[in-house]
């Protein structure tokens, strides 16, 4: 069904970049303590919200059950004597080839939320967008077939695959963690007694919180999807291994169908979008003054001099609630512009990681089964934080603000970075290649450099602790922070700084062949340690 959504607005929780009304500052992170000395609990989840992150674990599984071979599949020739594969391109060139996938993925976000608030909903968008999405996983195991690599056209095929797998992800992404938080329409805060006999409090931000805790659960427990790809990979080929990430998408396209008519979403408003960037572009004419664009304000300046209203011939399709918004939309928008450099270090893992895995003794296991300790961690630390570790910082005053919680953020994923430059400087100093591992001149590329494929798994455990973090935190920044009629643009936007990221971890592909791996890590560690401190005396 669709229903006017039932949020809080934009001012219930104070902005993270900003002072509140009386000057003191705080966030979603920061709970008020109880005046009446009741213990505040979450509510428990309505069945939609469930359903919703169904779909998502399914979206989550084929995206990166498909991510998991790719590196190899792009990376090394069918007839590697190692590491067979598929298309052959190298090191640098499978990462590029990941990396633009990457950006492309979360470009499409943008496009996936217009078509969503200006034109068919969320749901509807969802549905769309996983009929494409399907599309394209069909096209990818099609292109990995023998035939198709006989006749050369499996690079095509996988391009053109890849090209609608991403445009389904940005309809999906867009919108799906908007929809799973609109689905609880309890109130602010009240009071229940539970079976104990204890009275609490229930509270709707901390309701909010375990939402996304749970949605960002379902979405690692999808993401073991590459534990079972890579598996089949190595035993049955790639065209096996990507067989699986369609089928079990079809279970989430199920789910989503037979359940349309029981979401609460939002309808489509017309024209914001647009409305919005001509507002935008109203206030750029003006030096950035949104007051140009209120219409209030032009008709208070047009009774003092005509000269004012010689952009606005024609009345503005708006009230000054849509500026208040969009202002709003803006301001919370400001936090994302650090994010591209978290995930510019993040999508190593997905691809620098596992070439590096390539080179190292793999004990008779898959090197790109390696990113699964990423998420096995997540899923053993996130319920442990969000129900143990939280609450007890809570219970002594401690406020666990998003600004807390995306700084360390960026130091443990910098801190991941570097960890990658000392295995990288360990696998250059040993036998037999060094500095130059599985070169086709050493040993005919048959023998990795004698390190044990284990010493990587630091860097995973501090990848996870990171996105528990900085991910988490970004993303329900995101929503709570978002207009009620923005929501899904702004999710969009924290998307999109997925795709600058991996812009930048392009910018330094040039350092991805031997011997100057070691400082691709350095670099990326070091621009997110300084993030960091930015973020910290800076927005904190």
């Amino acid at each position: 069904m669709s229903t006017p959504e039932p949020t809080p607005d934009a001012t219930e929780r104070t902005p993270l970049l900003s002072a509140s009304a009386d000057g003191a500052a705080d966030d979603e992170g920061a709970m008020s303590p109880p005046t009446d000395g009741l213990r505040r609990i979450a509510d428990s989840l309505p069945l939609s919200a469930w359903l919703v992150a169904t779909i998502e674990l399914c979206e989550r599984f084929a995206f990166f059950g498909t991510m998991g071979p790719m590196q190899n599949y792009l990376q090394y020739a069918r007839d590697d004597p190692l590491r067979p594969g598929g298309i052959g391109l190298g090191q640098a060139y499978a990462t590029m080839v990941n990396q633009g996938f990457l950006l492309w993925c979360y470009i499409t976000p943008v496009m996936g939320a217009i078509v969503a608030e200006q034109y068919l909903g969320r749901v509807k968008t969802i549905i769309h967008s996983s009929a494409i999405y399907i599309c394209g996983l069909a096209m990818l195991f099609l292109s990995s077939l023998s035939l198709a690599q006989d006749l050369g056209v499996s690079l095509t095929g996988l391009l053109a695959a890849l090209f609608f797998i991403g445009l389904g992800a940005g309809g999906i992404k867009a919108n799906v963690s908007s929809l799973i938080a609109e689905q609880y329409t309890g109130p602010k805060e009240a009071k229940r007694v539970l079976e104990s006999g204890e009275e609490v409090i229930v509270d709707r931000a901390l309701t909010i919180e375990r939402i996304f805790s749970t949605f960002y659960l379902f979405t690692n427990i999808g993401s073991l999807g590459p534990l079972l790809t890579t598996t089949i990979e190595q035993k049955h080929g790639f065209s096996a291994a990507f067989s699986l990430p369609v089928l079990v998408f079809l279970i989430g396209f199920t789910v989503i169908l037979a359940s349309k008519d029981q979401y609460v979403s939002r309808p489509p408003e017309s024209s914001i979008v647009f409305n919005a960037c001509r507002a935008c572009w109203i206030a750029i004419k003006h030096k950035g003054n949104l007051d140009y664009a209120r219409p209030s304000y032009l008709a208070e300046a047009a009774s003092q001099s005509e000269a004012e209203l010689e952009t606005h011939s024609t009345p503005l399709p708006w009230n000054d609630t849509f500026i208040d918004d969009l202002r709003s939309a803006l301001s919370s928008c400001k936090i994302f512009l650090l994010y591209p450099i978290y995930w510019a270090a993040y999508t190593q893992f997905l691809t620098n990681f596992v070439s590096q895995a390539a080179t190292m003794k793999t004990h008779g296991i898959p090197n790109d089964i390696m990113p699964n300790i990423d998420t096995v961690t997540v899923l053993i630390l996130l319920p442990l934080v969000d129900r143990a570790v939280f609450p007890f910082l809570r219970r002594h005053g401690i406020p666990a603000r998003h600004v807390h919680r995306i700084t360390v953020g960026f130091i443990l994923i910098g801190t991941s970075m570097f960890y990658a430059s000392f295995v990288q400087r360990i696998i250059y100093a040993a036998p037999p290649c060094y500095d130059r591992p599985r070169a086709p001149d050493c040993l005919g590329g048959r023998v990795p450099n004698q390190v044990s494929i284990f010493v990587q798994a630091p860097a995973y455990i501090l990848v996870a602790g990171s996105e528990i973090l900085a991910a988490v935190a970004g993303i329900e920044y995101a929503y709570t922070q978002a207009p009620p009629s923005m929501k899904s643009l702004i999710m969009a936007v924290y998307l999109s700084a997925t795709s600058v990221g991996a812009l930048l971890a392009m910018t330094v592909s040039p350092l991805t062949v031997d011997p100057l791996l070691s400082w691709l890590y350095v670099t990326l560690g070091m621009e997110n340690w300084l993030a960091g401190a930015v973020l910290w005396f800076v927005a904190g």
